[in-house]
């Protein structure tokens, strides 16, 4: 069986960092999948000067992953991770260095194999209300729901042209990372949720800005899209924290594609374990 860990949303948090460790060591799973938000905040790097918050990266999670591998040796697992939408990506050189010590692969917009499954990550979410706009992309067109800030506004901590600010798409993006591949036996480690799911419905309820209601479900429509049409074998999601607290549900699935949210609105560590053997029979654990 091929043993699998999946976490997101971590924050930084150094208490759920040490928990996923010592759990790792403990159950020693084949692959550990982070789907991004794993950095503080941008202001607790203002607020904060211990090099936990200064240059948390190296100072604490490549310090913290060689020393697990020195600790397991062969039983280290595969770590595939991407950032999310409140990692500054001026951080993402630190994680593109850090694969040289063979600790992890960095896998935002790009594919690696494990045995008989390809493995895919994708960053980006849509416009959002946040004005840190590093892993923001227009969705399938350059509309923007009402309450939040177009990716071409906000600010960024990493330089991109114009026309991609202006002109890229989740959709577009998607369909250049996969082409005509063929998807069945694929992975796909997402920040964001799909749209009107059970894993991206946000705490908005009656919200209005300017009298015009808030929709309530935030997640990607190219992703939903996506999923719908390209039905890969399983794909996870994290960013919106509530989700599974006002649905009930951390899991979903579409066609034959299997659904995992690792993300959670409470203080504890959330581990989703499953086996790529028979996804369905996926749990979450809380610690």
């Amino acid at each position: 069986m091929i043993k699998c860990f999946f976490v997101s949303d971590i924050h930084g948090k150094i208490d759920r960092y040490e928990k996923l460790f010592n759990e790792i060591e403990k159950e020693r799973p084949d692959i550990v999948f982070l789907g991004g938000d794993l950095l503080p905040s941008i202001a607790a790097f203002n607020a904060l000067s211990d090099i936990h918050s200064k240059d948390f990266v190296n100072e604490y999670l490549v310090k913290k992953f060689l020393d697990l591998k020195a600790n397991i040796g062969d039983g280290y697992p595969e770590v595939y991770l991407i950032l999310g939408n409140d990692d500054p990506r001026s951080e993402e050189i630190s994680f593109l260095e850090a694969e040289n010590l063979g600790i992890w692969s960095y896998i935002h917009n790009r594919k690696a194999n494990y045995k008989e499954f390809q493995i895919y990550g994708y960053a980006y979410i849509p416009p959002s209300p946040f004005l840190l706009k590093d892993w923001e992309r227009y969705d399938v067109s350059r509309f923007v729901d009402v309450g939040c800030v177009s990716p071409s506004e906000g600010y960024r901590t990493y330089s991109i042209s114009d026309h991609e600010k202006e002109y890229s798409t989740i959709k577009n993006d998607l369909e250049k990372l996969t082409a005509e591949e063929n998807l069945s036996n694929s992975i796909f480690l997402f920040h964001a949720p799909p749209y009107q799911t059970k894993l991206d419905r946000a705490a908005l309820d009656g919200q209005l800005v300017d009298h015009a209601p808030v929709d309530v479900h935030v997640g990607s429509i190219a992703i939903k899209r996506f999923i719908e049409e390209k039905q890969p074998f399983i794909t996870l999601h994290g960013h919106i924290h509530e989700s599974s607290g006002i649905t009930g549900s951390w899991k979903q699935k579409i066609g034959k594609t299997n659904l995992f949210s690792a993300a959670y609105h409470k203080p504890d560590l959330v581990i989703i374990k499953f086996n790529l053997e028979n996804p369905s029979k996926a749990f979450r654990v809380l610690l």
